[in-house]
């Protein structure tokens, strides 16, 4: 235990020496204008493995380079698809959380579940918890540590396995969230490095994430039953919970809130399969098929539709919506939480922007393609491989996009060039960003986590939490990969019309 506390100390201390990841990723644009400078006196290049045509490293700072730099930063933003896609789905999705709706849900879940089925409950409410964004850390972490004090079980382990679950969840849930057409977004710009025409929409991994959320409910419940609950057995102090727990039940409106909300998220089910399962509907693509369809290749705009609907019928019910000008002034909410991330943008594009201009993408994604099949490595190997490297910067960089925005340019065109989906790319991203966000002093959530904690056992430190949480870790990062490498030699498609091949 001593190792490991060491190991994290030294983590926290090298991770709190990074910039801001605005910074980051303005350090790494200019690292590109001067590499390219440099690699084009030297004369880099690479031979097109598609068309045979010689791809040369351009520099940035030439009369060409600079009007890049200068001449097309506002576009270079205003075209960054992740940007327009994040900002729709928010635009919906805030409605849902600023009328209550998500909160409701989360407590309507977890609050009237019988003991013996509470673990797998709140692992699967966690994972499915991502839809409401940080709110599911704030909300589902501390309920579940009343409820299991209620059920007669240690607090500390409900708080833990929420914890676990919902930063599993980021990556793995039922539905469709904001986090997937984010991700799909700065797939699709690296994927464009090698094909002009590449596109992963946010329903490009739905399958496996809904395999991968059932899975990983019942691996969070076989860690917790067989291995933490005689760990955290005689942990806690012996505080009630029972006032607490009876302020958490829904009161009447918000039931009947979530009742329209279910009746209006029905109805736009219907109407969605009513516009594209006829043949000669207008609704389907220009070759008559389903995936081609603008509602299903703009399905982030679709989904903003629905959370919009099924939030304003719950507010008008429960009372959380009492005029027309509520629900602009919560969109408007939701476009202010956006800010920051709005704001890593602007250097994120500009960064992979001189990137995709200079050539050196493709470059070192031609190269590293061959050097890696020069080796020879087998497929499973590969894909183990990325998803250590990524779970270990994961350590460092907490943020899952930024972090995606980081390593997609590289490693997605490389191994598409290999034959790899950069949907599988992507799915192979998810195990490894969520396997190490329980056990990282860089998380916000991990301090968030541990003032839960010390409610109920004041000398709480690091070391009891990460005691609690690497089992986890390691659990998901050995089960989940697993899971995949079993995916991927099933040939299970990852999503609608996504092979896994």
């Amino acid at each position: 235990m001593s190792l490991v506390l060491a190991f994290l100390r030294g983590i926290e201390r090298v991770g709190n020496r990074l910039p801001h990841p605005f910074w980051l990723f303005a350090g790494m644009a200019v690292a590109v204008i001067l590499l390219s400078e440099l690699l084009s006196r030297l004369g880099a290049f690479a031979v097109s493995p598609v068309d045979g045509d010689r791809i040369e490293v351009r520099s940035l700072l030439s009369p060409d380079g600079i009007d890049v730099i200068f001449g097309d930063a506002i576009e270079n933003y205003v075209n960054f698809p992740p940007l327009g896609l994040i900002v729709v789905m928010m635009l919906g999705v805030v409605v849902a959380e600023q009328t209550g709706l998500l909160n409701a849900l989360l407590r309507g879940s977890v609050v009237r579940v019988p003991a013996k089925y509470m673990t797998f409950t709140v692992a699967l409410v966690g994972i499915c918890g991502s839809v409401a964004s940080d709110a599911a850390y704030v909300v589902l972490i501390p309920l579940a540590a009343v409820v299991f004090q209620a059920v007669g079980r240690s607090p500390t382990l409900g708080i833990v396995v929420a914890f676990a679950a919902v930063s599993a969840g980021w990556n793995a849930t039922l539905f469709v969230v904001p986090t997937d057409a984010l991700l799909g977004g700065i797939s699709t710009e690296a994927a464009r490095l090698v094909d002009d025409d590449a596109v992963v929409t946010p329903i490009a991994n739905y399958f496996f994430n809904v395999g991968s959320a059932v899975m990983l409910a019942l691996l969070i419940t076989l860690v917790t039953e067989l291995l933490l609950r005689k760990r955290t057995a005689g942990m806690d102090g012996e505080e009630s919970a029972g006032d607490e727990l009876g302020s958490l039940a829904l009161r009447s409106a918000e039931r009947w809130g979530l009742v329209a909300a279910g009746l209006t998220l029905l109805v736009a089910a219907g109407m969605f399969l009513a516009a594209l399962v006829p043949e000669e509907s207008w609704f389907r693509g220009e070759d008559g098929t389903v995936m081609a369809s603008p509602l299903v290749s703009e399905i982030a705009l679709v989904l903003a539709i629905v959370f919009l609907a099924i939030g304003v019928a719950y507010g008008i019910v429960a009372g959380t919506v009492t005029k027309p000008a509520d629900v602009p002034v919560y969109m408007a909410k939701g476009i202010r939480d956006l800010a920051p991330v709005l704001v890593l943008f602007f250097a994120a594009a500009q960064f992979l922007a001189y990137f995709d201009w200079s050539g050196m993408a493709e470059v070192l994604a031609i190269r590293g393609a061959a050097w890696l099949g020069d080796l020879a490595l087998p497929t499973s190997v590969l894909f183990v491989g990325f998803i250590a490297l990524a779970a270990l910067l994961n350590m460092f960089i907490t943020s899952g996009s930024a972090q995606w925005t980081l390593i997609a340019p590289v490693f997605v065109p490389m191994l598409m060039l290999l034959g790899i989906n950069p949907e599988t790319t992507q799915a192979l991203y998810r195990i490894a960003d969520s396997s190490t966000n329980i056990i990282t002093p860089m998380s916000p959530y991990f301090v968030l986590v541990l003032g839960f904690m010390q409610r109920y056992r004041r000398d709480s430190g690091i070391g009891t939490l990460v005691s609690l949480t690497l089992p986890f870790s390691v659990a998901i990062f050995v089960m989940w990969t697993l899971f995949f490498l079993g995916w991927y030699a099933l040939g299970l498609p990852l999503g609608p019309g996504v092979p896994v091949h």
